[in-house]
């Protein structure tokens, strides 16, 4: 797949794009939002990751000129050394589909770029849901009982594998992989990490809980 990077910290880029060729994606960058803008319209990729802070061109005039080409233009995903309110919020209502602040973990931005780009072929839905826990793949959002549930890309992009497998129990080296793009669980902790910090907020707060270990295999989602 391919994913435009639009930045103008050489080094920045370059290190992202390193990072996510070497989990297989195709990458270009581009280092001021007109020269972006254009490579987007004429390469077509399949995700665009863009500062905001740009030479001539701002962020949000290149998704804004996305969004109006035909089509829409691909998801994009804000990354940008800005943090306020103001600025994420105009991101998301202005088309976005994430927003991503620096400094940042290349995990949680490679978790990010795959939770955007996994084929919903499997349910076809945008919306998932396991008793009173509904997930929002379009909207980014968590809810539980009806309130909502911040997580971090990392941890979102975990849930969704874990609801979208029906209950069925989901394999450690495949949540690695798929979440962390490594090829084992090896010595890593981040899994248990995560899925701790998930449970801390999922299940911590409510008597009936939906994250199980499967002993020997990984973890499951269900209601019992």
């Amino acid at each position: 797949m391919r994913i435009l990077i639009v930045e103008d910290e050489k080094k920045t880029a370059a290190l992202v794009a390193r990072g996510l060729a070497d989990h297989g994606y195709e990458t270009r960058t581009a280092g001021t939002g007109t020269l972006g803008l254009a490579t987007a319209l004429e390469w077509r990729p399949e995700l665009v990751i863009l500062d905001v802070m740009l030479p001539g061109l701002d962020g949000f005039g290149v998704l804004e000129a996305l969004r109006a080409s035909p089509g829409g233009g691909p998801p994009v995903i804000m990354l940008t050394a800005r943090d306020e309110v103001d600025d994420r919020v105009r991101g998301l209502e202005s088309g976005a589909e994430d927003y991503l602040v620096k400094p940042f973990a290349f995990a949680e931005l490679l978790a990010r770029v795959r939770a955007r780009l996994r084929p919903r072929a499997a349910t076809g839905e945008t919306r998932l849901r396991v008793g009173d826990l509904e997930l929002d793949r379009v909207q980014h959002t968590v809810t539980r009982r009806g309130l909502p549930v911040e997580l971090t890309g990392t941890e979102f992009a975990l849930l969704d594998l874990l609801m979208n497998a029906g209950g069925e129990p989901v394999g450690r080296d495949t949540l690695v992989r798929e979440v962390w793009g490594l090829d084992s669980a090896g010595d890593s902790n981040a899994l248990d990490v995560a899925v701790f910090r998930l449970r801390r907020k999922l299940d911590d707060e409510h008597p009936a809980r939906l994250i199980h270990a499967v002993r020997g295999v990984g973890y499951r989602l269900a209601e019992s």
